[in-house]
């Protein structure tokens, strides 16, 4: 027979040993070793044999928690839950222990527990407080696999032959996760919160199913990705090939432990309560009876998941460096030494199918002054429209009035906004755009001689006049509405919208049939129509006329507030205005825009 022998088993790991595993000087006991008819013949758990599937897995427990607890400047003694859709989706173990539990309704929740803090979902933070985590691992065994903010597992293989064994690994991960620091609760640097327990001493399941007592842990071993989740939670260490028995006691719960899969329902009212009941089923029947679902399913029960690890892929660097020695204050000089950084910069998005439209030129000066600006393109940013914004933003920098004191030492590109390459259209008409592209190069370099405020583009806004549906920005920022056009606006003027605003309005005047100013009454009602307008002296008689429209803008604001009202004149030449006046015994009229 063969003795597969974990080294964790053979050490002897106990709640007393948990400061030297910690510290990766947890002494060697003796193993003991059964002969077989054949002699003495181990398998070891680190041979390449033994781990080509067992991985480990790292289990923050109750991560959501965590996150918001932190996000919340919350004790670690507090009782927490974090609610999803009215529903409680993770809660602390104080909170578990007043009764609290997953699924709950909010007000179930705070019943049982009164002086529970319900926090929201955020699952953003999770991953963002995950990540040093996640680059620890990484730094033991590339290709992290992340299933969720708080879980995460590396293959044994490839570590296992590096760190001399699965105890080697453990050692790593040990010091390079429970010292792992973070900002804690009074700004102090302190050991993460979700890992203070550390890793704690593992007890180790045999092949008939039977563990040590041991203390709860954030590290479990195991074959295949299910078991080893299943090992990180119990905080087990399953011997090679154990992964059937460990789970074959388990809830059929374990599977979808959420309680929203039906398939989890069918099995328990078919009676089937155990992973192993469920293991024990043929495959065949399974496929037939209840589809891919729950053949996956039936797969995972059983251990049999030979699923490799799906590491995630670093994010690649777009971002290009150069560096001056000695520095430089002439334009023409920094152009030419950053011609090689553009064709990089360039090259590395072509080479993963990228474009950029949108870059950001930061440039550092010998003494710390430093312009940093963006530069947008109409279509896609060649190694020539690169090094012409390069030259640019120097000319203006350099010769202008806040002129840096010393020269440059550092230029970096970096991309703001990429499409993939050939996704940009041609113009309307046709061609590659090349009057689109001088005059875009015309406005960025008037922009750089003049300011950054010197060429300015319309963007559609949200309101109720046209003035405020007009908001002129900078030529190159990203044309973002502050209000969504969208958006209902009560009062809005009807289409169609007027093709010339005047700004600043021009003072007009709107006469009744006995020449005096028309007056409209609180009750937005006009007792004499209009008869003649006119722009200065010179009036004309009114054709026809639409309105009057109130307009009562933020009552409540005594510095904003606006109460108007709307007209449109039609006089006898043709011509269409949009007038306001103010609702006063004497009022007063202005043109704010006028119809084609």
């Amino acid at each position: 027979m063969f003795l597969r022998q974990h080294p964790l088993a053979s050490l002897g790991v106990r709640a007393s040993d948990h400061a030297s595993l910690r510290s990766g000087r947890v002494a060697a006991a003796d193993s003991s070793r059964k002969r077989s008819s054949r002699g003495w013949s181990l398998v070891s758990a680190d041979s390449p044999a033994a781990n080509h599937d067992r991985r480990i897995a790292v289990w923050c427990p109750d991560w959501p928690v965590t996150t918001a607890r932190i996000e919340a400047g919350l004790s670690v003694e507090a009782p927490v839950a974090v609610v999803t859709a009215n529903r409680v989706v993770a809660c602390s173990h104080a909170a578990r222990t007043a009764g609290v539990r997953r699924g709950q309704r909010r007000r179930e929740a705070q019943a049982a527990c009164p002086s529970l803090a319900v926090l929201p979902r955020d699952e953003r933070a999770e991953a963002l407080v995950f990540e040093p985590v996640v680059a620890a691992l990484e730094e033991i065994a590339p290709g992290v696999e992340i299933t969720r903010p708080g879980l995460a597992a590396i293959g044994v293989r490839g570590p296992s032959r590096y760190f001399g064994g699965e105890t080697g690994v453990l050692h790593a991960l040990s010091r390079g996760i429970a010292e792992l620091p973070l900002i804690a609760e009074g700004g102090e640097t302190g050991v993460l919160a979700a890992l203070s327990r550390g890793i704690a001493e593992i007890p180790v399941i045999s092949e008939q199913g039977t563990a040590d007592v041991g203390a709860e842990v954030l590290i479990g071993i195991a074959d295949g990705a299910f078991a080893a989740e299943q090992a990180a939670r119990r905080g087990v260490i399953v011997e090679p090939g154990g992964s059937p028995a460990f789970l074959r006691d388990l809830p059929i719960e374990t599977l979808d432990p959420s309680g929203a899969s039906g398939l989890i329902d069918l099995l328990r009212r078919l009676g089937v309560r155990t992973l192993g009941a469920f293991a024990g089923l043929p495959p065949r029947d399974v496929l037939a009876r209840f589809g891919p679902e729950g053949a996956w399913a039936h797969r995972q029960a059983g251990g049999r998941d030979e699923r490799p690890v799906s590491g995630r892929r670093p994010p690649v660097e777009f971002t290009v460096t150069l560096d001056l020695e000695p520095p430089v204050d002439r334009v023409d000089t920094v152009a030419f030494s950053a011609r090689g950084t553009a064709e990089q910069f360039v090259g590395d998005l072509a080479a993963h199918g990228l474009a950029c439209t949108c870059l950001e030129l930061q440039v550092l000066s010998e003494n710390g002054e430093e312009t940093v600006r963006r530069w947008r393109h109409a279509g896609v940013l060649s190694t020539v429209d690169v090094l012409d914004r390069v030259r640019w933003q120097l000319e203006g920098w350099l010769s202008g009035n806040h002129r840096p004191t010393g020269g440059v030492i550092r230029l970096s590109l970096v991309p703001i906004e990429a499409v993939p390459t050939g996704a940009h259209q041609q113009a309307l008409w046709g061609g590659s755009g090349a009057e689109d592209e001088r005059a875009a190069r015309a406005l960025a370099r008037v922009q750089t001689l003049l300011g950054h405020g010197s060429v300015l583009t319309p963007v559609l806004d949200g309101g109720r006049d046209p003035g405020q549906r007009t908001r002129l920005v900078p030529w190159g920022d990203e044309p973002t509405p502050l209000r969504s056009p969208e958006q209902p606006w009560p009062g809005q003027l009807p289409a169609p919208a007027p093709s010339v605003l005047l700004d600043p309005p021009r003072p007009a005047q709107l006469l009744d049939a006995a020449r005096r100013p028309v007056v409209v009454t609180d009750r937005g009602a006009m007792p004499s129509p209009p008869a003649l307008f006119g722009l200065g002296t010179d009036l004309t008689a009114v054709s026809s006329w639409a309105g009057p429209w109130p307009v009562d803008e933020q009552w409540w604001s005594p510095d904003s507030a606006r109460r108007v009202v709307r007209c449109q004149i039609v006089d006898v030449r043709g011509r269409a205005y949009l007038v306001t006046g103010t609702m006063s015994p004497d009022p007063s009229w202005q043109v704010d825009a006028i119809y084609d």
